[in-house]
């Protein structure tokens, strides 16, 4: 009964996250099944073999699409995180007040360096920027990703028109490389600028990503 009650609190307590990861398991399912189709469609149209749904998931072409996406997610939410401490927007609810020092912006004891505090301090102040950092870390792990993905799909396309592989190093100078980029951090950041300022004039009762409904418009914060 006990490990039944603690299994319903986990799931309560953690449904917000455990709810996120299962719709992105469920789209990413989606996109592995469709690329899929839709490869094999492709080399049909082109007379070549088809492939099996593990070549498919391991080929360049589904690395490439995979993690062009999730560089930009990972880099908007770490800008955002670091933009966030020093920038305002009047009204919106994502930022801190226009004036005056917040819980976040209180400094540690260990901020101050003191003989045998260094390896604390230097600990601490990891922590205290672990968040923008570990999002970071995983923008270049997906940026990197992206491209040894987006070169092996280049190289497999290459072979078949009879034309030389490049390296890792080369296809990030190309267009195509920096175009499949680009187009996905403009969209990310224009989602989140469209929700710092949506948020000034609109409400979502019941969320905290929104200012409570009677709040004016003019107030910044939650």
């Amino acid at each position: 009964m006990s490990r039944n009650y603690s299994f319903k609190v986990i799931l309560r307590e953690n449904a917000l996250s455990l709810t996120l990861f299962a719709l992105f398991f469920i789209f990413l399912a989606g996109q592995s099944i469709t690329g899929y189709l839709h490869e094999n469609e492709e080399l049909q149209t082109h007379h070549q073999a088809t492939i099996s749904f593990l070549q498919y998931i391991g080929s360049g072409a589904f690395i490439e699409a995979v993690f062009e996406n999730w560089e930009s997610e990972f880099l908007q939410m770490g800008a955002l995180v670091v933009l966030t401490i020093f920038l305002r927007q009047r009204g919106s609810a994502d930022s801190k007040k226009l004036r005056g020092k917040e819980p976040v912006d209180t400094s540690s004891r260990y901020s101050i360096i003191r003989g045998n505090s260094r390896r604390k301090a230097i600990g601490h102040m990891l922590y205290r920027n672990s968040l923008s950092i570990a999002l970071f870390v995983l923008f270049l792990a997906s940026f990197i990703l992206h491209a040894m993905g987006g070169t092996s799909a280049h190289n497999e396309e290459a072979v078949q028109h009879g034309q030389a592989a490049v390296s890792v190093a080369t296809y990030m100078t190309t267009a195509q490389f920096w175009f499949e980029s680009f187009q996905n951090w403009q969209s990310e950041f224009l989602a989140v600028a469209m929700l710092l300022l949506l948020s000034v004039f609109l409400r979502q009762q019941g969320s905290p990503e929104s200012k409570p409904v009677g709040e004016s418009n003019s107030k910044t914060g939650r």
